[in-house]
Parts: structure tokens; sequence; C-alpha cells
């Protein structure tokens, strides 16, 4: 079992720049891949990023490639998403995920086991 706490959301100008943070219980937490969602209002809950077990892989949706960046310190049992750039439509809860297969990555929500509560970001104009 695995208990995700995300932090980091908040309200940003456009162009601004955020970090979220996902910290996990759990002394298992360096076997799972991790993975970054969100869901705007009225929206499907949709992939962002994802990072294999050791660091080494990472995979991202087009809407944020060259802007996001998810890193993880397994050590501190954390996974972390650096948001540049931001923009309006960026706005959404964003939820973080873990995934008992540690590789390959996995695009999709069903791949995912364990769930945070999210964190809201919003993007002002």
């Amino acid at each position: 079992q695995v208990q995700l706490v995300e932090s980091g959301g908040g309200l940003v100008q456009a162009g601004g720049s955020l970090r979220l943070s996902c910290a996990a219980s759990g002394r298992t937490f360096s076997i799972y891949a991790m993975g970054w969602f969100r869901q705007a209002p009225g929206k499907e809950r949709e992939f962002v990023a994802a990072i294999n077990w050791s660091g080494s892989n990472t995979y991202y949706a087009d809407s944020v490639k060259g802007r996001f960046t998810i890193s993880r310190v397994n050590a501190k049992n954390t996974v972390y998403m650096q948001m540049n750039m931001l923009k309006p439509e960026d706005t959404a809860v964003y939820y973080c995920a873990a995934d008992q297969l540690g590789d390959p990555i996995a695009p999709t929500r069903r791949a995912y086991d364990y769930w945070g509560q999210g964190t809201q970001v919003t993007v002002s104009s």
C-alpha cells in the first residue's frame, strides 16, 4: 500500500512557474513508476508526465513537452514536477499516481494503482 500526498499548487500568472511535489509513504516507493495527471473542470483526467522507477526514463504529453520536467528522489520518497512557461490551459487539479510496474512507463490512467488527492493549479491570463 502506498499513500501519496501532493503539494505545491497555487495561483500563478501566465508565463510563471510552479514546482509540484508528491510525497509517498511506504518502503517500496523506489520500485514504482510515478506519473502526474491533471483534470480540468468538465474534462477527463489526462496524462501529463511519468518517470520510471530509477528515474532513467521519462515521458511527457505533447502539450507539456519542453515546459514541464518530472524527476524523483527515491531517498526522499518524493517525485517532483517543475512546471515552467505556464499557460491558462494548464489550469487543473494535478494528481500524482504510482504504478507497481516500475517499467516501462505507462501514459494511461488504468496502469496506475495508487492516487493522491490532488493539488489545484490555476494560471491566470
